[in-house]
């Protein structure tokens, strides 16, 4: 996947980077490109640094594959466009078609037809200045055209925090590449040209886009397979991100290569005398792990930068499959492997049509080295992915039916969904690399995201299939539904026309396709269907919790069924049959409440009114909802004319931004009595895996005498993080349920959230 590490918490790493610098615990790493006369190790090179780009330049790289009568045409297309953005400038000063020159240049890099080039010179002229569709299709086709339209609504996507947004601009995108899949590499060349010139905008936004570019762009070029550019974007959007920990981690590496260069040079020299012992034809090229993926590989393993283990290795490119395992061969007898640490991608290819063998071996002096064996069509396919098409015009690469089959499985997500937050969930589970691949008893291939289940298998076989999932063998043993798959497994599904979808499925299943379907099941029940369901599921967990199902009061109904706005205890069973209320939730909530009525103290739920005093004076007040102040914060009160006080902590961005605004109105406060009052408040945990993790939080919020009000399953599943609503007495509460959570083996991390998004 590509992980999520634009966020807090992040020093530690900053730290063990610094450190290996002062202690040069880093041994080497390197980029090696050369071919079998080479003689030097060339130096790790840092991402691309734009250059201004001129219409010479282009028209040379267009020579040296298109035809005269296209490179004219692509020189009609660059003065159409200068003639377009004459008097335009960019940011950093430089007349605007720089830019598009630049992002044809890219694409001719990538042998792209004439139509694509033609495009990536026109693709702002719709957005900015007064050209029409109309007149770009008379005057230069409609293909063309339609893929400078393409591009356009795509520039006018505005990607931004807000889920929904977010969601609906992807669904856009999607569409735009099912019509042609060209839109988005002329849109991903886009982006990578102003990646490598976006040091002259402001870090808030240049790490905006990066941001932006590592959650859509980069998933995208590694599905199309475009792996320089998907590297390069990589390291672009950590170069930017954070600017002083990549300068570290680059420098590190370049000055470490010293320490490492004779083993290298002994490895690369002893590879390609065992290729010509073994009479086979190949190169050997060097390849290096980018800053991106140790800083990536430090984060997630929770890594020193000495302790990150491939750093760099050796790819040999040979002539045929059976060379690749021959070479395979003759490598384990010159180093010995390293256990499990193999990988056939020839066997069985990656989703998006990679193919190639993997494997590590103990070099010289005790160096782990992994090497890459591919045929030159694998790593043509490797490195170029879908613009293999392009490059092999006439023939219907693997990759590109590959692609289509993945643009119609997105497609097909965005069906099934009920809106867009929902389809954005289901994608990204689905978006991301990493993937696992498990067979059928009948030797089919299977490719799932990493921790799938087999209901997920099963829904990937056939969406009746998956409806009717009964129970399951995995390598011939009888598991259960929610087993996690490994790498290789063999599974088989037993079906039954009795047997439906369980709005439990959904805290286990992890491939978009069957959240997409188990929750379209649901809602396609009535309501009398939903209601068994929800009842029957209710009164099985509250025996697993043991709760007395048959003595809980009607007044605790009556709260959950307010907490719920369920309008009948009938409608709060439907709620939980149709999977859009969490029964986990409402187990643990039943159980706090039936402890609390046996104490007798079952507070009735207040509209958030407390007591505070202001200048000496006791008076009611509201609890803020941007900040979520409990007993025992430091508070400060804001008087709104009509709606009286407001309480908020005292360090909120609000109440301090207001304060210096408006001070005549704020006034600092202390905490009245308020025996019997509740405080909600929201919390993030990060957890292992989202089958176990609610069921943690809930065993250790309960152990401390709180309550779980309201929780949000995470939307990226790979990187799961609760939002849970606690309910609280005080403060001192607050930081022990935290602690009891954070104590919990699967719980990663606990943070208190300021702003709730409930």
């Amino acid at each position: 996947m590509v992980p999520n590490f634009f966020q807090p918490g992040s020093t530690d790493i900053l730290a063990s980077i610094r450190q290996s610098v002062l202690n040069n615990e880093r041994k080497d790493s390197l980029r090696v490109q050369q071919d079998e006369d080479a003689t030097e190790l060339p130096l790790v090179t840092p991402p691309k640094k734009a250059v201004i780009a001129t219409a010479a330049s282009l028209i040379d790289i267009c020579s040296k594959y298109m035809s005269a009568s296209d490179i004219e045409r692509v020189k009609e297309a660059y003065r159409y466009a200068d003639d377009a953005h004459l008097g335009q400038v960019r940011k950093s000063g430089e007349p605007y078609i720089t830019h598009p020159i630049a992002v044809a240049s890219i694409l001719a890099e990538w042998h792209l037809d004439c139509a694509a080039v033609q495009a990536g010179l026109m693709h702002d002229v719709l957005e900015d200045t007064g050209h029409t569709k109309t007149e770009l299709a008379k005057r230069f086709g409609t293909v063309t055209a339609e893929i400078v339209d393409g591009v356009s609504k795509l520039d006018k996507l505005k990607f931004s925090s807000n889920e929904i947004a977010q969601a609906e601009s992807f669904k856009k995108m999607l569409l735009a590449m099912s019509k042609d899949v060209r839109v988005i590499l002329v849109k991903l060349a886009d982006r990578l040209h102003n990646l490598r010139t976006l040091g002259v905008m402001r870090p808030e936004k240049c790490r905006r886009i990066a941001k932006e570019t590592l959650d859509i762009y980069v998933p995208m070029a590694h599905h199309l397979g475009i792996n320089h550019a998907f590297r390069e974007m990589q390291e672009l959007c950590l170069q930017h991100y954070y600017p002083r920990r990549y300068a570290v981690l680059y420098k590190e590496l370049v000055a470490a290569r010293k320490n490492r260069r004779p083993a290298l040079e002994e490895i690369l020299n002893d590879t390609k005398r065992m290729l010509e012992r073994a009479n086979i034809k190949g190169r050997v090229l060097g390849r290096e792990k980018t800053c991106y993926g140790i800083y990536t590989q430090m984060r997630i393993k929770k890594l020193s930068f000495s302790e990150v283990f491939d750093i760099y290795g050796f790819r040999v490119i040979v002539t045929t499959r059976e060379d690749c395992y021959r070479t395979l061969g003759a490598l384990h007898m010159m180093y010995k492997p390293v256990q499990s640490r193999f990988k056939d991608f020839i066997a069985i290819p990656k989703s998006n049509g990679y193919q190639g063998l993997h494997t590590t071996v103990i070099g010289p002096a005790g160096t782990p080295v992994e090497f890459q064996i591919r045929t030159e069509k694998m790593n043509d396919i490797a490195e170029q992915g879908i613009l293999t098409h392009w490059l092999n015009r006439g023939n219907e690469s693997d990759i590109q039916t590959l692609t289509h089959a993945w643009l119609q499985s997105l497609l097909d997500l965005q069906q099934r969904s009920s809106n867009s937050s929902e389809f954005y969930e289901n994608i990204k589970a689905d978006l991301f690399p990493d993937r696992i691949y498990v067979f059928t008893p009948k030797g089919k291939i299977i490719s799932l995201p990493q921790d799938c289940t087999p209901v997920d298998f099963a829904y990937q076989i056939h969406t009746d299939v998956g409806n009717h999932v009964k129970l399951c063998r995995i390598n011939g043993q009888q598991r259960d539904i929610d087993t996690v798959l490994q790498n290789g497994d063999l599974v088989e599904i037993v079906t039954s026309s009795l047997s439906h979808p369980d709005p439990r499925w959904l805290g286990f299943v992890r491939s978009g396709k069957a959240r997409a379907e188990v929750r379209q099941y649901l809602r396609s029940l009535d309501f009398d269907g939903a209601v068994a369901i929800g009842r029957k599921l209710l009164e099985e967990e509250c025996a697993k919790a043991l709760v007395d199902w048959d003595n809980i009061p009607d007044k605790i109904w009556e709260v959950l069924m307010k907490e719920h706005e369920a309008d009948s205890r009938a409608s709060l069973y439907s709620m939980v049959g149709s999977g859009k209320a969490s029964f986990v939730v409402i187990v643990h909530r039943l159980q706090s409440l039936m402890q609390e009525d046996a104490d007798k103290a079952i507070p009735a739920k207040t509209d958030g009114e407390i007591t505070v005093t202001v200048n000496g004076a006791l008076q009611r007040a509201q609890i803020a909802h941007c900040c979520h102040p409990v007993w025992g914060d430091d508070i400060c009160a804001f008087e709104r004319a009509g709606h009286g006080l407001t309480v908020h902590r005292a360090s909120c961005m609000h109440a301090q931004e207001g304060r210096r605004n408006n001070a005549e109105r704020w006034e600092d406060a202390q905490w009245g009595e308020n025996d019997f009052q509740h405080f909600i408040v929201p919390v993030d945990v990060k957890i292992q895996d989202v089958r176990t993790g609610i069921a943690l939080a809930a065993q250790a919020v309960s152990r401390e005498g709180a309550s779980i009000v309201g929780v949000n399953i995470p939307d990226d599943l790979n990187d799961p993080e609760l939002q849970l609503m606690l309910q609280v007495a005080n403060r001192i509460q607050l930081m022990r349920v935290m602690r009891s959570i954070r104590q919990m083996n699967g719980i990663k991390d606990v943070r208190r959230k300021f702003e709730s998004t409930f």
